[in-house]
């Protein structure tokens, strides 16, 4: 069994599908992502990794996996000022990923999972999930793929950062044509520990402070972005399948 591609099919295939099946939506942004990587980076490694995942699990799921069209633009507001970047506000972007759960419940749909690729829609995933799974009947699960990276003891202190080591790794990786020179740092990298342990601190002035990208992209290779992405690969498909039972 492989993935069904939402966009690739009939509604008279849908309609038989969907009752039966779990939806996956890839959630990513279109943004800068310093002057070294490309704006759709975190659309790419959404994609890339949720139809990877779905390919893997849908061959030992118990129930038909459909891939949904990737949305490639997220909450991205915070990176407007570098230029470069598409931005819905977090107020949007839940009224969009709403309607966009409303829909996958008005095609017969009764379970999705938004597979999100980008920091910033964290809390606008989770907060969508929870207010469609209350208005409609659908339950609805909100993975961010790096969280399947972020145990590795190579990535501590780099997953999932911001165009640096981690998402310059996968990008060499996946599309190393899209990758340039990683320029010197006009400056050296500040602290970026910015609050105390268990606190989440928003702070616009620290991105300008870090020129919109995170510890060291120069210290990126394919190599090792070709080891996360199989070890993501491999966790989000499991998750997946589960998902397939449990759901």
């Amino acid at each position: 069994m492989t993935p069904l591609r939402w966009a690739d099919a009939s509604r008279e295939t849908l309609n038989e599908v969907l009752p039966e099946a779990l939806v996956v939506l890839p959630v990513g942004a279109t943004e800068q992502h310093g002057r070294h990587l490309a704006t759709g980076t975190d659309a790419l490694l959404a994609s890339t990794v949720a139809e990877r995942a779905a390919t893997v699990a849908a061959e030992h799921a118990a129930r038909p996996i459909v891939l949904a069209p990737s949305l490639p633009f997220g909450a991205s507001d915070h990176h407007l000022p570098f230029g470069g970047t598409l931005s819905l506000t977090p107020e949007t972007m839940l009224a969009v990923l709403l309607d966009l759960l409303r829909s996958v419940a008005a095609a017969g749909a009764a379970r999705a999972v938004l597979v999100n690729g980008h920091g910033g829609n964290v809390g606008v995933c989770h907060a969508a999930a929870a207010a469609a799974s209350s208005r409609h009947r659908l339950a609805v699960a909100h993975i961010d793929y790096w969280r399947f990276a972020a145990d590795d003891d190579a990535g501590a202190g780099i997953v999932p950062g911001h165009a640096g080591e981690f998402e310059t790794s996968l990008v060499a990786a996946v599309r190393p044509d899209t990758v340039g020179p990683v320029p010197p740092r006009a400056h050296p990298l500040p602290d970026t520990a910015t609050g105390p342990a268990g606190a989440s601190v928003h702070d616009a002035a620290l991105w300008t402070a870090i020129d919109g990208y995170t510890d060291h992209p120069e210290r990126a290779t394919a190599t090792h972005g070709g080891a996360w992405l199989e070890r993501i690969v491999g966790g989000l498909a499991g998750c997946l399948a589960e998902l397939t039972e449990t759901m």
